[in-house]
């Protein structure tokens, strides 16, 4: 009689499809290595862990709302030597989200803040801790939205819940009035009780133009910047680079052509 036909119904009543799945494979190496009964439950309990906690990773990434494949494992840290790696891997382990800190990445256009802002949200993620990325214009937007329909306190309160919120392109474009007290009352909300990760082409100095109040923009600075860590990337764009490696690889192909002919 074939176990895992016998015992799949079982299996699937309670929930456990990652020990259906490998029970045949833990089966045959139970018999090979001559496991004991505990050793071959744990293998199974393991598999079942294991299915559970990816299930849940690709539960959080989704919800957090950026591009999965951009990680630290595939960030290109050699093209811009003078970012501080070693500060990079410290802020992956995300003790500062359980401290209730911010991290502020601001640098030139192209240098990679917005990937490595994703890489440290995926690590978040890693880690099992609740991620939500979203860029500062739409985030705003959608927030105005709610007070045409009753759901303005809802959507902000949306922004305020993940252990980790990710506000991309900082000071980017104008903001408007209403825009500037709903960034307030994002700010406002999560401080010291949730970390605020920024990414901006500007310095945090200049981040005062996202509110037309001063008092207000100090207000929310002071907030951000109390217990932050400071990410500057200098260096050379990782977009420019790319695009100059395309035309002269379109430059190449021209005269191959023209050889050709």
């Amino acid at each position: 009689m074939n176990i895992s036909h016998h015992l799949e119904p079982k299996l699937k009543k309670l929930r456990l499809s990652g020990m259906l799945e490998t029970l045949e494979d833990r089966t045959q190496q139970a018999v090979s290595q001559k496991y004991s009964y505990d050793e071959f439950l744990e293998r199974l309990l393991e598999d079942e862990i294991e299915r559970r906690e990816q299930k849940q990773l690709a539960l959080r990434l989704r919800r957090a709302a950026f591009d999965p494949s951009k990680t630290l494992e595939n960030f290109d840290f050699s093209f811009n030597p003078g970012i501080n790696r070693q500060a990079i891997q410290e802020l992956a382990i995300c003790r500062f989200i359980g401290r209730k800190e911010n991290v502020l990445i601001y640098g030139q256009t192209g240098v990679g803040k917005s990937h490595l802002a994703i890489a440290l949200g995926h690590a978040a993620c890693r880690k099992g801790l609740d991620v939500l990325f979203a860029n500062v214009h739409q985030m705003l937007s959608h927030i105005n939205s709610g007070r045409a329909d009753g759901s303005h306190t809802k959507r902000l309160a949306s922004y305020l819940r993940p252990a980790l919120l990710i506000l991309d392109d900082m000071g980017l474009r104008p903001v408007s009035t209403s825009g500037a007290e709903d960034l307030y009352e994002v700010i406002n909300g999560r401080y010291e009780r949730g970390s605020i990760m920024i990414t901006s082409n500007r310095s945090p100095e200049e981040w005062a133009v996202c509110f037309s109040d001063p008092l207000l923009a100090n207000a929310a600075l002071d907030r951000l910047n109390h217990h932050a860590h400071h990410v500057e990337i200098t260096g050379s764009s990782f977009r420019a680079h790319r695009k100059q490696g395309d035309k002269l690889i379109r430059m190449k192909g021209g005269a191959a052509d023209k050889k050709k002919r």
